[in-house]
């Protein structure tokens, strides 16, 4: 939705350069992109798996998922490089501040038990990364026409030089880090 966007236009952004007193308005942090992404380890043995990651996948970001590939070999798991293992969507523009709203004012309320998210799950240069349990979470998803329940994992990557900085952005965005 637009009024995400227009939203850190008009909010987050002006409070972001009043609080950390930037001289410059290109020195505002902002969120460059958001990447969901499914691993599966039951994928080496039925292939399926893998459509079925990526069909929810689309469902939910509204974007075409991509596979994702084994790296390595690891004789342990009984994987070999190459293999598909999982699914992932990049998400830029207009449909990262869509899923954005989604996630925090729709999804992550439909959570049961929720506090709120982890606001120490910064990497140390201002990204965030958040798991969640189950895709059922998200109301585009059909109880019935789930195989089987997976977690994700949703990397919000951001401009941002500092953790203190990032975590502001998402604040001020609607993130709902646990007090």
């Amino acid at each position: 939705m637009a009024r995400l966007k227009d939203y850190y236009k008009q909010e987050v952004a002006p409070a972001l350069m009043k609080k950390f007193e930037y001289k410059s308005v290109m020195q505002i942090p902002k969120i460059d992109k958001v990447v969901v992404n499914i691993g599966a380890g039951d994928a080496k043995e039925n292939a399926k798996v893998i459509d079925s990651i990526m069909s929810d996948l689309s469902i939910i970001t509204a974007q075409h998922a991509v596979p994702t590939y084994a790296k390595k070999s690891v004789a342990n798991f009984k994987l070999r490089a190459g293999m598909k293992i999982g699914a992932k969507v990049t998400l830029r523009g207009e449909r990262m501040y869509e899923f954005i709203d989604r996630l925090f004012n729709l999804a992550l309320p439909r959570v049961r038990d929720f506090k709120g998210i982890n606001p120490n799950a910064f990497d140390g240069r201002g990204n965030y990364s958040l798991g969640l349990k189950e895709q059922l979470i998200f109301p585009e998803i059909e109880y019935e026409k789930v195989d089987k329940i997976r977690g994700m994992d949703i990397a919000f990557v951001t401009t941002a030089n500092t953790d203190e900085e990032a975590k502001e952005l998402l604040t001020l965005m609607g993130a709902p880090f646990a007090k």
